[in-house]
């Protein structure tokens, strides 16, 4: 049994997605490949329904975290290239190769079993050498990517599809770091060069791609930027793609002294109205926002007062300020020239916009829209993912 849609989700604009794969595009340089990173379901956003605009929209390939991930946008018939780019065990290797991944190597035992996959399933595999040259997670050092390349070239199944990195500060560093990661690259590019090698080489992230034109290489893969939210202050202008919307579900007028939520930890000056919405922590409207976080109600910001609950947080309202049951909340997106971005948020929670686009709950339905403001405040909204 279906029922009514919930009146707390998350509204997301495909051509918002669509805009900046193109602002994005437009600064590569021919024919850097564009590698959509729609990891962790699309950084909240819904992996299938953003991977295919942005595939429509001029990206190259897909990349992703999980070779599960990489199964759900396989089944929704997604055919083009998707990077693994998360760390895969050698029991993971048929999987990979059942829905035809690239896939990331940097040991001798993953190497082995993707090969030995391959050669079972009579399919190449596509293999990308990773080599920390700073991020210090995974990744070969440096000095071991020559005898990992070698493996490599050994293996009939295997295909060499990328020699890669990862940028670990292109977003706050002012180059010497980053260039000194792009560096330490090429050196090995240099190197296997020498031996005959010459796998496609690619670096950057968004901040990297965008801040840094002289490490686009042969692709850049591009996460936060294709959300539309800047990966540096100096980044071309991007669209959010993302907003979070609510409604209200009491209205009441409070005096002066006034306590409100768990704790008690917000008491109130004078006189205000207070207005709650039917969302809290479990929708991902994190708790840390209590008594620090806005939304938008009645044509005007105001504050998120006493604790986020669970299911439900209070908005302290002007008491000259109308406010109904039912009245819609704009929890992250635009209304007018007003705004609550998910930099916002990651200020006031001391965190990364990433983990605020990520910690959407599932719960939350996503609708989507061609046209429209992020603030969900468009007609036709369509497509619910549950």
């Amino acid at each position: 049994m279906t029922g009514p849609l919930r009146a707390t989700r998350a509204l997301v604009r495909l051509a918002a997605i669509r805009s900046n794969v193109q602002v994005v595009r437009r600064a590569l340089a021919p024919p850097t490949r564009l590698w959509a990173v729609v990891k962790a379901n699309a950084y909240g956003h819904g992996a299938v329904p953003v991977a295919m605009a942005a595939l429509e929209a001029g990206a190259d390939a897909l990349a992703v975290a999980l070779p599960e991930e990489g199964w759900e946008l396989r089944r929704a018939g997604v055919g083009s290239r998707i990077l693994v780019l998360g760390p895969i065990l050698p029991e993971q290797a048929v999987s990979v190769v059942s829905a035809d991944l690239d896939a990331i190597v940097f040991s001798p035992a993953v190497i082995a079993a993707l090969a030995r996959a391959g050669s079972n399933a009579g399919r190449p595999v596509r293999v990308h050498l990773k080599v920390d040259t700073g991020m210090g997670r995974v990744g070969a050092r440096p000095e071991d990517v020559a005898a990992l390349a070698e493996r490599i070239a050994a293996e009939p199944a295997l295909r060499w599809a990328g020699l890669m990195t990862h940028l670990a500060d292109a977003d706050h560093d002012e180059r010497e770091w980053t260039r000194g990661q792009y560096q330490q690259l090429l050196a090995v590019v240099e190197a296997l060069r020498r031996r005959g090698w010459s796998p496609p080489v690619h670096a950057a992230n968004s901040a990297g791609a965008l801040r840094f034109p002289g490490l686009q290489a042969d692709g850049v893969r591009v996460g936060l930027a294709l959300y539309g939210v800047a990966p540096w202050a100096g980044a071309p202008a991007l669209e959010p793609a993302l907003g979070l919307q609510s409604v209200v579900t009491m209205v009441k007028g409070v005096p002066a002294g006034f306590r409100v939520g768990y704790g008690h930890t917000y008491e109130t000056p004078g006189p205000l109205t207070i207005a709650t919405v039917a969302a809290g922590y479990a929708d991902g409207v994190r708790r840390g926002l209590s008594n620090r976080g806005a939304a938008i109600v009645g044509g005007r910001r105001v504050p998120i007062v006493g604790r986020v609950s669970m299911d439900q947080l209070t908005l302290g309202v002007p008491p000259d300020v109308p406010v109904h049951v039912g009245d819609p909340v704009v929890l992250l997106g635009r209304e007018g020239a007003l705004e609550v971005s998910a930099q916002d948020w990651a200020a006031w929670l001391d965190t990364v916009p990433y983990e605020v686009l990520c910690g959407i709950a599932a719960r939350v339905p996503r609708l989507y829209t061609p046209a429209g403001d992020a603030s969900g405040r468009t007609t036709g909204l369509a497509r619910p993912q549950m």
